[in-house]
């Protein structure tokens, strides 16, 4: 079958759809319509998809689209997710274009979404439009998966996941957002490659508080409620929790190897054949690395108080981690509570994700994936790595074996820094690519 050029006006597209500022964590404020006015988008400029694959609402902000394969595959379907909300913009930054103008310029498309996650998006509907208007029908049925609260860990690809296990399907692949094409994916490793997450960590919110005697601010007492939850704080440093290399740490470095030379080839191969010494170095680099191999935990909010001049009777803080693969948050909640060490400091687990398997790599899905890399980014190799954040997948990776977070778009170290910061933006000739991409996985389908 002959290839069809992706259409024009791809960038356009993004463009319209980044002007809608669906926030989910800013919903009581901005109200649903922006979501509303989305999903209007979608059966807008692509009719195709809407006319030939069926559309489920799951909760008020999940869309599946089912699109019929040409035979029931006994292994399960392919399942494309992506979410269309994104995350707050704060007024005070400097944007050099406005973070919902979608402004197309210098051959990239700017605004709040671009990369997480409408970029990744559009290029999955993007090529199911472009194949049924070349009347191709894919092998097995292929899903598409997109949430709306993802950014506020909301119900709608969790109640799609279910909807799954409910109709005993088992998806055979499931890719979702989270990695992408890097260059020089560690400092000594020259060269681009596609990241793709074959696990995530878990999350856990906890609180911290404690109670004291409140009073004047004249006369305050030895320790207060404040000064007792900051102490607790700060006793959960870097350390806080071992250091271990998961099995996909070990497969990166090794497979990374090849990329490098002299000294640091030989670096790497020691590091992925003793991975308790990989977990010390990558510990001892601190960051990215030591994020890599080690539950982290961060204070992120604190309160207490109602005065300058008053000592507050309470204070808490609230602690997010993200657990290493192969603990649960139950053995995180209770690390906290050892390093604490104080009676008067209630350590509440608020809410909980667990960390996800790790997906293999030697499997058919991981080949296909690796197949469809090399029409869109030829020479560029597929290297596992684990996830940091959290993606809607790990709904599907409860019970689906084969679930992989890639999104098949360039990004440099400056725009991976501007997701969730200031002027996110996609090239539009990595949308193209990442359009090529979904296109050769669908089509290379069995």
């Amino acid at each position: 079958m002959p290839e069809v050029p992706p259409r024009p006006g791809i960038a356009e597209r993004l463009s319209r759809m980044i002007q809608l500022p669906t926030v989910s964590a800013e919903l009581d404020r901005r109200g649903a319509e922006p979501f509303d006015a989305f999903v209007a988008l979608l059966a807008e400029l692509y009719p195709l998809t809407h006319e030939h694959l069926t559309l489920e609402r799951h909760t008020e902000f999940g869309l599946l689209f089912h699109w019929k394969g040409r035979a029931e595959a006994s292994d399960g379907p392919l399942v494309l997710m992506a979410h269309y909300d994104v995350v707050p913009v704060d007024e005070t930054d400097s944007w050099t274009y406005p973070p919902f103008e979608g402004r197309i310029a210098e051959g990239s498309v700017y605004g709040r979404g671009a990369l997480d996650d409408k970029g990744p998006l559009i290029v999955v509907i993007e090529a199911v439009e472009n194949l049924l208007a070349s009347g191709f029908t894919p092998a097995r049925d292929v899903y598409l998966s997109f949430g709306g609260n993802e950014e506020t860990y909301g119900t709608a690809a969790q109640a799609i996941a279910s909807a799954f296990q409910e109709r005993g399907i088992v998806p055979w692949l499931v890719v979702d957002e989270g990695g992408a094409v890097v260059d020089a994916p560690l400092p000594f490793v020259p060269g681009s490659a596609a990241m793709i997450g074959v696990g995530e960590k878990g999350i856990a919110t906890i609180e911290l508080s404690a109670r004291g005697d409140g009073g004047h601010a004249s006369t305050p007492p030895p320790v207060t409620a404040v000064r007792r939850v900051a102490r607790a704080v700060d006793r959960l440093g870097p350390s806080t929790f071992r250091a271990r290399t998961p099995k996909a740490v070990s497969r990166m470095l090794e497979q990374l190897s090849g990329s490098a030379k002299g000294p640091a080839r030989l670096l790497l191969r020691a590091l992925a054949a003793a991975p308790w010494l990989n977990a010390r170095v990558f510990a001892a680099l601190g960051g990215e690395p030591a994020a890599l191999v080690r539950t982290t935990v961060a204070a992120t909010m604190q309160s207490g108080g109602t005065a300058a001049n008053v000592i507050p009777s309470q204070a808490s803080a609230i602690l997010n981690l993200r657990i290493a693969l192969g603990e649960t948050t139950a053995q995180a909640a209770d690390r906290v509570r050892r390093r604490v060490a104080d009676k008067l400091v209630s350590v509440r687990l608020v809410d909980a994700s667990e960390p996800s398997p790790e997906s293999r790599t030697d499997t058919p899905a991981f080949g296909l994936l690796e197949q469809a890399l090399a029409v869109s980014h030829p020479g560029i190799p597929a290297v596992p790595y684990v996830m940091m954040a959290a993606t809607d997948s790990r709904h599907f990776h409860r019970f689906s074996p084969s679930v992989f977070r890639f999104a098949p778009l360039e990004m440099s170290s400056a725009q991976r820094a501007a997701i969730h910061g200031v002027d996110e933006s996609v090239q539009i000739a990595a949308l193209e690519r990442g359009e090529r991409f979904h296109r050769a996985l669908i089509e290379g389908l069995q």
